[in-house]
Formats: C-alpha cells, structure tokens, sequence
C-alpha cells in the first residue's frame, strides 16, 4: 500500500451500442483537493499512481475493460509511463499538452511501442496536425463546446481516422445529437438518469419485473415467486447467469430456476433477482451499464458496513447491499422513486435512505454517488460522517470491482 492517501474514481465510457468500453481512472490525493492545485497534484502524484496500481494489480483496478489515464507533460515525457500495461489502456494528452516537436516524437515512440494515445477535452487546432496522426482517440467535452460548433469541429477532425469521443454526457438529448454527429464512444452518465415518461401504453415485462420485486420484498412463498418468474423467461435466463457467474460456495452450477430458489435462500434471492431486473432490463443482458453501476452501489456499500464491524452488521450490509442496488429503480422502471418506494415492502432505514439519503445507510448511498461523480472534495467530510478511512473505502472498491467484474462471467 502506498504511503500517500488517495481516492480512486471511475467514469464509464460507453460505446454506440451502449455497452462498456471502458473506464477513465482518476487518482486525487486526499491531502490536496483544491481544485486550482489539481495539475500540480497529479505531476505530482505520478509515482503514486504507478505504486498504487503495482500495489493493488492492474486487473484490479481496472477490472475487465480498458482504462483512460490523464497524463500531464512530465509524466508523458517520463519512462515510468512505460511500466502501463499497454494493451489495457489510453493514455490520455491534458489539454495543457502543447504539440510541439517533442510531443510529436514521444507519441510516435509510445505508438511504436503499442499504447493507444487520445487527446483530453480537446479543442481542434491546425498546430495539431502531427498529433492527429498518431492519436486514436479525441475527446470532445460537449458543455464546454457551443453545440452550434461542434458539428463543424467533428467535421475537420474526419480528416484523419479518428475515434471520436462525446464527454460529459449528461442527458438522453446529448447522447442523440452527438451520436447523429458520428460519435463512436461517450463519457458520462446520461444512462443513469431517469426519464420518467409516463406512458400510457402498459409494458407487461416491467409489470412483471415490479410484481417480482414486489414479492421478494414481501418474502413471499417459493411457489409464488416461481410462477412470476415463468412469465419472464429471460428474467429466468439473466437470474442462472448472474446466480452462476459468482462464487456462492456450490460445487456444482445451477442449472434450474427452481434449483437457484431452493438452494440458494431468500436474502441472496433478494440480491439476485434485483440484479436481474437491471439486466433483463437491456439488450447487453448482465453487461449493462446500469447493472453495473447498481451492483458496484450494492457492493461497495456492503462492503463498507462489513469494514465497520459494529454491531447487527450482518443484516445491516445486507440491507446496505439492496439499498445501493434499489437507487437506480426510478431509472429502470421510469418511474419517481417516491411511487415506487410506496409499492414495495421495505424497512424503514432503507426507505429513508432511497427517499432522502437520511440515517447510517442514505450516508453511505450519499459517499458511493459522489464517488461516481468523482466529486472527490467532498469525499473526506462525507468519510467522516460514515466514520470511515480512505484506507477501508479504497480496499471496499477494489474487492468491489474484482466482484462486479465477474457478474459478466459467462456460463
């Protein structure tokens, strides 16, 4: 473990089909959030984030997808860069980069040597002209860029085969603009946000999936819970592959529905069939976005209590478990949080939690949403309320990401 006190946080990249590509890794230590010092911080702290990633293993930290890497000058000149696995990331230019001959010949040597290059929050220029030859993908932060601009900025830039990269995608409206533009990859968490459409027209999976939630909530009878499951069968076939891609201590897989409802008990079917609702919920089945991030809330912050080791715990994170993976439901079923928590069946310290982030379980919610946001200079007060060290919340994330990681474990 590295001396210095850092936080980790990732930002999912999506490609056009909505599936992960993969993550930006950004380290911030935890002695120096001013946002003014940030470039200082990470020249700064290169040497942390190579020790923390050789301390921790690569796969690790970035689980089974790519990682995107800011670099500055310094480290971009430096040969310790070079220690990156480079089939399993981009290394990313910062704006400050300027594309002088320097530049160009370092990115033609990391090229050379088989790193994919992108260039960060870029604005297009003629000076970089050389660059453009030899990065892969340009990064286009679509707030920063007038919309009105951006069309014919895409437009020079299809002058070379660049991958373009739409970010800070905050809506369903952004993603459909830039997408039309001939974006191939975005960063942000426009999946993420409920869009609350109240149609009229009544969609029966979803009614299925709710009355399901509704069930397991209620610790209704086996039988019951089986024959809703019958209606849905690839809510059936997403619950075995999810069931079967983590370790749950069986000898042999599952291979029946009616075997995963009597084997494995009523509170990992709670977990299980929450997490298939988000999977049968998408075209990608265990590989969509929104199960992942609804898992690595449910993970992180069972986690979390564990590491707290007060008393009660173990019915605390497992209630800390189906809080995370219940805050993302008013987007999986287009619906406002408020009514859905009306129709089911949950405790109270959860309902408080989902409705106003309110008692021991909203704190926690509360610290793994800024730490999607990276809104890392809340984070130390926010550990505090949880009574929590930056040593516990980065061990908590890398066990977190290593478990996310083999929801996608085939059968």
């Amino acid at each position: 473990m590295v001396d210095e006190q850092f936080f980790l946080g990732r930002q999912p990249i999506l490609d056009r089909s909505q599936r992960l590509y993969g993550f930006e890794i950004l380290f911030r230590s935890a002695s120096s959030l001013n946002s003014a010092e940030f470039i200082d911080v990470q020249a700064a702290s290169a040497s942390v984030i190579l020790n923390a990633l050789s301390d921790f293993g690569f796969e690790d930290v970035l689980g089974r997808h790519k990682g995107f890497f800011n670099v500055t000058r310094e480290m971009l000149m430096t040969d310790a860069i070079e220690l990156l696995p480079r089939d399993r990331v981009v290394i990313e230019l910062l704006e400050t980069i300027a594309a002088d001959q320097e530049v160009v010949e370092r990115c033609h040597e990391l090229k050379r040597q088989g790193f994919t290059l992108a260039l960060d929050d870029h604005i297009y220029s003629p000076a970089f002209h050389p660059i453009y030859e030899l990065v892969k993908i340009v990064k286009l932060d679509v707030l920063q860029i007038a919309k009105h601009d951006l069309p014919a900025m895409v437009e020079k830039l299809r002058g070379w085969p660049l991958t373009l990269l739409a970010e800070k995608v905050e809506s369903a409206q952004q993603y459909t603009f830039c997408s039309g533009l001939g974006f191939e990859l975005f960063q942000g968490y426009y999946f993420a946000r409920p869009v609350l459409l109240r149609q009229n027209k009544v969609d029966v999976g979803k009614v299925t999936m709710l009355q399901l939630m509704q069930q397991v909530m209620a610790d209704a009878d086996i039988c019951d819970i089986e024959e809703t499951f019958k209606q849905s069968p690839p809510l059936t076939y997403n619950l075995l592959r999810l069931v079967n891609s983590v370790a749950i201590g069986l000898r042999v897989r599952i291979k029946t529905l009616r075997h995963a409802l009597t084997v494995l008990g009523l509170e990992q079917l709670k977990r299980w069939i929450t997490l298939a609702l988000y999977a049968s919920d998408s075209e990608e089945g265990v590989q969509a976005p929104l199960l992942e991030m609804a898992a690595t809330r449910g993970k992180l912050m069972e986690l979390l209590v564990q590491s707290q080791g007060m008393a009660g715990w173990r019915e605390l994170s497992e209630r800390a478990f189906m809080t995370g993976i219940l805050s993302l439901i008013d987007v999986l079923f287009e619906d406002s949080m408020e009514d859905l928590v009306g129709k089911l069946n949950l405790v109270e310290d959860v309902r408080a939690a989902l409705l106003r982030r309110d008692g021991n379980l909203g704190a926690l919610l509360t610290l793994v949403e800024k730490l999607e946001q990276t809104d890392f200079a809340s984070l130390n007060e926010q550990l505090d309320v949880c009574r929590l060290s930056h040593e516990k919340l980065l061990s908590a994330q890398i066990a977190t990401i290593a478990w996310t990681d083999r929801l996608t474990t085939s059968i």
